[in-house]
């Protein structure tokens, strides 16, 4: 990866870390997280006017992706409810990496020495190390938590390789984001209006600013990285990504008033680490 490919993914990862803190500070998480995806699709709306239709190699990743996404999205409202942020990110953002780097390296060849697999595998026990923080007891005090954790953590796997795949097929990395965004949010709207509908049109009218910019912060992370999967090895990216974990550390202490513990600290490190054995 070049430099500059490498400072936008990190821009996409604080980018990332910003809107999971908007989220977190939404009273309720799954009608937050079906304003956000609402927001980005409606964003992402207007530019196909600018962009052609998806060549047909690229649509069957796209719709792929559209369905893996509300999997993912409802897994992770559903992993906030039910477990501390502290808790369910960590492992989820943690996870992901290594299910992207196996299956890449198995299924699509993707060209990853041994060095930057060891950097990756070391990025992603330091960001995992971080749902240790508060203790074993207080981690298994919430399985449906850490299920719909797991849960999520495969839906990223999964979107994730075929974003990247689906990206390298349509004629550009931004026709597909715009499209893939605009299929994104439908499902999730309609589920959320059939089943908490005063809810989420209270929860609209609220906290229409907070939701349109956690949604353009959603989209422009997710542009950069699946621009950045056109031009790098998909692992790498996928690993880099998640650094965002860094940044959410620092927006927990300085906006959330959390405290650096040991293990946060160690975190760190490691994450670091990480990066330095990757070469980056």
């Amino acid at each position: 990866m070049t430099a500059a490919v490498t400072f936008a993914v990190l821009v996409a990862a604080f980018c990332h870390a910003s809107w999971n803190a908007i989220i977190r500070m939404r009273s309720d998480k799954v009608v937050s997280m079906a304003l956000l995806v609402t927001a980005s699709g409606l964003i992402a709306l207007p530019t196909l006017f600018f962009f052609p239709i998806l060549p047909a190699a690229a649509w069957p990743f796209a719709i792929a992706s559209a369905i893996i996404h509300t999997g993912y999205n409802t897994f992770l409202a559903l992993a906030y409810v039910h477990g501390e942020l502290s808790k369910a990110y960590p492992l989820v953002r943690g996870s992901a990496p290594l299910g992207t780097l196996v299956l890449s390296v198995l299924l699509l060849d993707e060209g990853v020495d041994w060095g930057t697999a060891v950097g990756i595998v070391v990025l992603a026990a330091g960001i995992m190390a971080l749902a240790l923080d508060q203790g074993w007891r207080a981690l298994t005090s919430s399985p449906r938590g850490l299920a719909y954790a797991a849960a999520t953590s495969v839906c990223i796997t999964l979107y994730t390789l075929s974003d990247g795949l689906g990206a390298r097929q349509a004629d550009s990395a931004h026709q597909y984001v715009m499209w893939l965004f605009a299929l994104d949010f439908p499902p999730l709207l309609l589920g959320t209006l059939i089943f908490r509908r005063r809810v989420f049109l209270d929860a609209a009218k609220a906290n229409w600013w907070p939701s349109l910019l956690g949604g353009a912060l959603s989209l422009v992370a997710y542009w950069i990285v699946i621009w950045a999967m056109t031009v790098a090895p998909i692992p790498i990216v996928a690993a880099l990504r998640e650094t965002s974990i860094l940044f959410a550390a620092l927006i927990g202490m300085v906006v959330l008033r959390e405290r650096l513990t040991p293990i946060r600290f160690g975190s760190i490190l490691l994450v670091l680490a990480g990066l330095a054995l990757m070469r980056l």
